[in-house]
């Protein structure tokens, strides 16, 4: 075997993988850590969904893996630093998700300032509008692009910052996107978008000492590793009022359980991994993971012998 896929991708995908390569679908692995160990023993490439965790233990025992495909979710239970150790390519495709996170993001936002009111000057609670928002935009990921295009196309001021790209960068420039200090983002922005990809370095990077300073009326959406924000302090900014309301589209475990500060927080909403699960997206990403893991592989001996025969009947 050659392929082993776990993750369930569109019928003409998975044939596709299977008429050029020696290609196994078995989702009932899923769980099964010693069927899987079993099966990666000869498997050249993986296809895993963000259920099967990707480490160390599991490489040692996939001596012939040198691609894992992941067509959905994200990349939080991969360990990169161990695939680079044993040589194994890590294949994905954000820029399949960046219309679906686009259009998610700028829902969210719309929802948060409507439905969360703030208090005018007349004295009345009323929501607010999109257009006349300050848009801030952490991390420059394909999504990123897209979302400030909707977000202009509103009447938006979108700015920007990545921990990854200096503010000088014409990147910034070219998107439309106004490069800041994280200070800044968070103290200029009436709704702010979290796209970041997650590293352990990056845990707790918008805390305390950035929420305590937030925008009144500030919203927060959420669409990369609820990491990314210190918990505590989020809990401190939301019930104190200095954030609006919050929205995750993934939360880590125990995070909302009785006890735990974010227990029982009204303005806080949590979906599981919606923003970027689209039926397009989808179709995009399995397309963009077997394309590659095919160029990483090459054609198998089969399908080389098929090519040849297909050839030779041309002459």
């Amino acid at each position: 075997m050659t392929v082993l896929i776990l993750e369930p991708l569109e019928a003409d995908v998975v044939q596709w993988l299977a008429e050029r390569h020696d290609a196994r679908f078995a989702p009932e692995l899923v769980g099964d850590a010693d069927g899987l160990a079993e099966a990666l023993q000869e498997a050249r490439a993986l296809v895993a969904p963000p259920e099967v965790s990707i480490d160390a233990e599991l490489l040692r025992g996939a001596r012939a893996l040198r691609a894992i495909g992941r067509a959905s979710g994200g990349a939080e239970n991969i360990d990169m630093d161990a695939c680079g150790r044993a040589g194994v390519e890590v294949v994905r495709s954000q820029a399949s998700t960046a219309s679906a996170e686009a259009e998610f993001a700028v829902g969210a936002l719309l929802s948060l300032l409507r439905r969360v009111p703030v208090e005018g000057s007349d004295g009345l609670k009323v929501g607010r509008e999109l257009g006349c928002a300050t848009v801030g935009i952490l991390g420059l990921t394909p999504a990123a692009q897209v979302l400030t295009q909707l977000l202009q196309a509103f009447g938006s001021r979108v700015v920007g910052y990545d921990p990854g790209l200096h503010t000088s960068d014409p990147t910034w420039g070219r998107w439309g996107i106004e490069a800041v200090s994280l200070a800044e983002l968070v103290e200029q922005s009436d709704g702010l978008v979290l796209l970041l990809p997650f590293f352990h370095r990056f845990r707790g990077l918008v805390g305390a000492r950035q929420l305590e300073h937030g925008r009144p009326g500030q919203v927060l959406v959420n669409l990369g590793h609820s990491g990314l924000v210190d918990g505590e302090a989020l809990a401190r900014a939301l019930r104190s009022g200095q954030l609006l309301a919050a929205w995750f589209d993934s939360m880590e475990p125990g995070w909302l359980e009785p006890g735990r500060p974010l227990h029982g927080i009204a303005t806080l909403q949590v979906t599981p991994r919606l923003a970027g699960t689209t039926r397009e997206s989808r179709v995009r990403a399995a397309w963009a993971v077997a394309r590659g893991i095919d160029a990483l592989l090459g054609p198998s001996p089969s399908a080389r012998s098929r090519s040849d025969t297909k050839a030779a009947s041309l002459y």
